[in-house]
């Protein structure tokens, strides 16, 4: 099999995922663009992965993490190779990060640790697969979920795999599921949030470039 193969399975049947509960008030961190609010879903099909967008009509997602440099190697960081790069400064100029809390209990589908055996599946085929060619073979599993009756998912980060990543299915939850952590905003385009994203990629070998025209000013 080349590596621009598929390697993820069909969903197995029965399709019984380990229910992990997020209770509420769980913190957790998105990165999104400013033009959204913080608890906006996001409708599609701009700014499709691993698992979205699925169904007809399209089910809308929000994605977050748990923590924040989780949420930003899985969104500005995606694209940087493994052994280090730059950071366009086109790619964060325009997204920012919040912090949001849940404000009720909520169901996931649980693709990680024990919940991948649960469904007879390793990380690698489903969660920490290699690029987007694979993609509509893995969104058959969030599919499966949806269908199953969960609000969401739940998996390792494949970029960052000390933090758990959520997906969250917008006809089961709603805005009104999530409120804006107080403090936690960071807009990245300058000043301090700029400053703290440079230091949070300086250790993985990542060079963040800067606005060239405030640079040549």
């Amino acid at each position: 099999m080349s590596g621009l193969e598929s390697v993820t399975p069909d969903p197995p049947s029965p399709f019984l995922p380990l229910d992990f509960r997020v209770p509420e008030g769980t913190l957790m961190h998105r990165v999104y663009p400013n033009g959204y609010a913080s608890n906006e879903f996001n409708p599609g099909p701009n700014g499709a992965g691993r698992f979205s967008f699925f169904g007809d009509p399209q089910v809308s997602v929000l994605y977050c993490a748990e923590s924040e440099e989780a949420a930003v190697a899985e969104t500005l960081l995606r694209n940087v190779p493994i052994k280090g790069g730059s950071l366009q400064h086109r790619v964060y100029r325009d997204r920012v990060m919040a912090g949001l809390v849940t404000t009720r209990d909520l169901s996931l589908a649980s693709f990680m640790g024990p919940g991948l055996r649960a469904l007879q599946v390793d990380a690698y085929e489903l969660t920490d697969t290699p690029g987007e060619t694979n993609y509509p073979q893995t969104r058959k599993w969030a599919a499966a979920a949806h269908a199953a009756g969960f609000d969401g998912i739940v998996w390792m980060s494949r970029r960052m795999n000390n933090a758990r990543c959520f997906m969250f299915f917008g006809d089961r939850v709603s805005p009104a599921d999530f409120v804006l952590a107080r403090g936690t905003a960071r807009v990245f385009a300058a000043g301090p949030d700029l400053d703290w994203l440079i230091r949070v990629c300086l250790p993985m070998r990542i060079t963040v470039l800067q606005d060239p025209g405030i640079l040549g000013a």
